[in-house]
């Protein structure tokens, strides 16, 4: 780990003092959970005060999960409201990815009486995260050359698949959301075009996302089961009926307690690795590649191994740049809610 690193973000007004002593209610809205918490700022920083986490699919709005926040902690109306959601947002409008919400910061100002709504997507309040990194915050796959510097990108695994840059203008890291997601997914080899045909068979359309996320390792894991014909143990039966599948496997093949999970961590790992060059090519992202999201961190020792890196810098003409990209693991879960707070707090003179 390196508590060195640093992202120089483009945030004007954390210098400013109508920004201080201001309190700002941010929230990290994802496909299976959202996370809610209140912070104040100090002198160009956040405290956070109160935090908790709900799911995302048992309620009916977000403003139903705002209320009932407030009235937990007995808070008093916030100064401002920050959101980052999974979804493309249009002029202060988001209608979610994984969720059946619509959100629109008109309405939420109507809502909850607050005047300053922000509404930005969480691999753009990811990357605002990066603002405040403490020791534990990042895990290094690749020291690569940060004296280069220049773009970053962010590829995020979880419930969906999230991809973000920060753009470098000579002084400061600019970030912007993306959907390259939802890009399609292509093959490589003969069994990777086997397990497309599959792919395409119950979704049509084959993007990344369907590969690289919680469903995407499980679409792996079926390919290997249904078409393969790997043989699965009745007691990995079991536990497929009680947890989530992505958990298991992930957990059944970090203890190599069966070959096909191992086998479908590994394709999987892979795929990471393909998007994740495609993404720092498109983006020439010199500064760096950041692993977010919710599985990352989970399977830290499948990605430290070699075998990632040597399938990230596999290029027709580009080896020598990408081995020159530093990749870290960003560790703190909290990334996206603390940026979703940065910006509503420091986005503005």
């Amino acid at each position: 780990m390196n508590t060195q690193i640093n992202f120089p973000l483009f945030l004007p007004g954390r210098k400013s003092d109508k920004n201080n002593k201001i309190s700002i209610l941010a929230a990290d809205i994802g496909g299976t959970k959202t996370n809610v918490g209140w912070f104040e700022s100090e002198d160009g920083m956040l405290v956070l005060k109160e935090e908790a986490t709900y799911s995302s699919k048992t309620h009916q709005s977000f403003s139903h999960i705002i209320q009932k926040f407030i009235r937990e902690y007995n808070l008093e109306k916030p100064n401002r409201i920050s959101i980052g959601v999974a979804g493309p947002v249009l002029n202060g409008k988001c209608i979610t990815t994984n969720l059946p919400w619509s959100l629109d910061t008109n309405q939420i100002k109507n809502e909850t009486l607050v005047e300053k709504v922000c509404l930005i997507n969480d691999l753009e309040s990811t990357a605002y995260g990066l603002a405040e990194i403490n020791e534990g915050y990042l895990a290094t796959i690749h020291e690569g050359n940060p004296a280069i510097g220049g773009n970053v990108a962010i590829l995020a695994p979880g419930t969906g698949l999230g991809e973000a840059g920060l753009f470098w203008d000579g002084q400061s890291l600019r970030p912007f959301a993306t959907e390259g997601g939802h890009s399609e997914f292509s093959p490589r080899n003969n069994l990777e075009v086997e397990f497309y045909q599959y792919l395409q068979q119950i979704y049509g359309i084959v993007s990344w996302e369907t590969v690289i996320s919680g469903p995407g390792l499980f679409n792996i894991y079926r390919f290997l089961r249904d078409i393969k014909k790997h043989e699965e143990p009745a007691w990995l039966t079991q536990q497929f009926e009680h947890d989530d599948p992505s958990a298991v496997i992930s957990h059944t093949a970090m203890r190599e307690l069966n070959m096909t999970c191992v086998m479908a961590m590994e394709m999987f790992v892979e795929f990471i690795a393909r998007e994740a060059t495609s993404l720092v090519l498109k983006l020439k992202a010199t500064g760096g590649l950041l692993l977010g999201g919710g599985i990352p961190p989970k399977i830290y020792n499948f990605l430290n191994k070699s075998k990632f890196y040597q399938n990230f810098i596999v290029s027709d003409k580009m080896e020598h740049l990408l081995k020159e990209i530093p990749i870290h693991l960003i560790l703190n879960s909290k990334t996206a809610l603390l940026g979703a707070a940065y910006y509503g707090a420091f986005s503005e003179d």
